[in-house]
């Protein structure tokens, strides 16, 4: 691997990109844990299951008794339902990829060209624009981005990327120019790893009922040798009943010990099942994991886009009681915070919606974070604070929770307005002093329609439901309890 440094104009000239190529150093992801169909043609054909089976057919063909090989239709039903179920998981699976196929713009031999992001190798220089979904890991070199990292993290918020900030394969630019250099690709990025993770499919068997018949049928096989021998040796050596009866007759005895029918029973029921299911577009790793969905007795589910509606909606604004203002006035405050705010979340785009009469213009404003929990618009050597009341009041929050308390154990999702006496930064965002509260926005998402039907189907099957969420607990009770 060359050392060189890779000039931030010019990239990767052609030999260089050969070069890697050869390396393997390509941004492909590699489908390591997906049998191809010969592999899984064989592992369902040569079983013990089979083996046995074919044991006492050669044993009925070397002595003519071709009418007794009646069970043989069973197996090899019971063989094909197997490869057929398994070959058409493979490839519904290998259709699961977070990443999409396209073009992105590359930086080589001091030339913009278009490049399929699978042709893309490590150190590639990219050029990142407004709706770019970034194709592997990467470091800014220069220019300045926002990024949505929603589909791997669910946080739907703008991160701000400066030179020397990381990347995430698979999160998009919302905003902005930046020349980027890849430093994980394929295999290796994260997203491919996300996707390899969601495709793997466990090697163990899954299913109680199979490997209950299959230890079954491993007793089985082993008891039957000796007594299979003894049966053919009582017959031919002492009672004289000659070859192809005494193969017969101890075959009879045999077949009636083994479960065949039970198997086909159980493949036939997994298969119905699974195929119910793709008609209603739900997708299993393979025919067995019916079973498993069967056994589940604790779902965990997100609240936001699950029980509720992905979609926020403001239901009013309520004065502070330390706020001897007219609501009117904490309207237009924060209807001035929202028209300096850009709307990259469901939370600002509502409240948008609902006060678009804003006026001033902030001198600067302080982004919403995932660790703040709080956004801010600087007006007057002031800031206007908006968020979570837990992290806004800081150590103030038990003296004012009594004030909103109420509305969080009404379901409301409860926002803070709040005035702090200095001015933020989006590089000094931290709060060091008291803040003055002028009132709350409240909040709610819409229960989904069908939310109530399916949480009464699972208590009906024994399923209890868990909500995680990073709202606040008492909001995702009360919606928990509504749905």
């Amino acid at each position: 691997m060359e050392n060189s440094t890779i000039n931030n104009q010019k990239g990767l000239t052609k030999e260089q990109v050969v070069q890697r190529i050869k390396e393997g150093l390509v941004n492909k992801a590699v489908d390591d844990q997906f049998k191809c169909n010969s592999q899984i043609i064989k592992e369902n054909v040569f079983t013990y299951f089979n083996l046995i089976f074919l044991i006492l057919a050669l044993l009925l063909v070397f002595v003519g008794a071709f009418n007794d090989l009646t069970f043989l239709p069973v197996i090899i039903l019971n063989t094909v339902i197997g490869i057929v179920q398994e070959i058409r998981a493979k490839r519904i699976l290998s259709k699961l990829n977070v990443m999409n196929a396209t073009h992105i713009m590359a930086i080589r031999d001091d030339e913009q060209v278009k490049v399929a992001i699978e042709d893309l190798v490590q150190d590639d220089l990219i050029v990142l624009k407004t709706g770019d979904q970034i194709p592997a890991d990467a470091v800014v070199v220069s220019g300045e981005i926002r990024v949505n990292e929603s589909l791997l993290t669910g946080e739907s918020d703008e991160i701000k990327k400066i030179p020397n900030s990381d990347l995430m394969s698979g999160s998009f630019v919302v905003s902005g120019q930046a020349v980027a250099k890849l430093v994980k690709v394929g295999k290796e990025s994260y997203i491919s790893k996300l996707t390899i993770e969601a495709k793997a499919m466990g090697t163990v068997e899954q299913s109680e009922m199979v490997r209950s018949i299959n230890s079954l049928i491993k007793w089985v096989g082993i008891i039957i040798i000796p007594l299979g021998i003894a049966l053919f040796s009582q017959s031919y050596f002492f009672n004289n009943a000659g070859l192809k009866r005494s193969v017969v007759s101890m075959e009879a005895a045999l077949i009636g010990m083994i479960p065949e029918g039970l198997y086909l029973l159980t493949t036939i029921a997994l298969a119905l099942s699974t195929t119910r299911l793709a008609r209603r577009e739900i997708m299993l790793h393979d025919m067995k994991s019916v079973e498993t969905l069967a056994r589940v007795n604790v779902l965990c589910v997100d609240k936001t886009g699950t029980i509720t509606e992905p979609k926020m909606d403001v239901e009013k604004a309520v004065l502070s009681k330390i706020n001897q203002g007219q609501l009117t006035d904490l309207k237009q405050t924060i209807a001035d915070f929202v028209k300096n705010m850009p709307a990259d979340n469901a939370t600002m785009k509502a409240i948008k919606e609902y006060f678009p009469n804003g006026e001033k213009v902030a001198k600067q404003i302080v982004p919403f974070t995932s660790v703040n929990k709080y956004s801010g618009v600087v007006f007057d050597q002031k800031t206007i604070l908006i968020g979570a009341p837990e992290m806004v009041l800081w150590q103030q929050f038990d003296q004012y929770r009594a004030e909103f308390e109420n509305y969080t154990k009404e379901g409301y999702r409860v926002l803070i307005v709040a005035e702090y006496p200095a001015e933020l930064s989006e590089d000094n965002s931290q709060l060091t002093e008291e803040v003055k509260p002028l009132g709350y926005l409240l909040l709610t998402n819409p229960i989904r329609k069908e939310a109530k039907a399916t949480f009464e189907y699972f208590a009906k099957q024994g399923v209890a439901i868990k909500v995680i969420s990073g709202d606040n607990p008492l909001t995702v009770s009360r919606v928990a309890s509504q749905a």
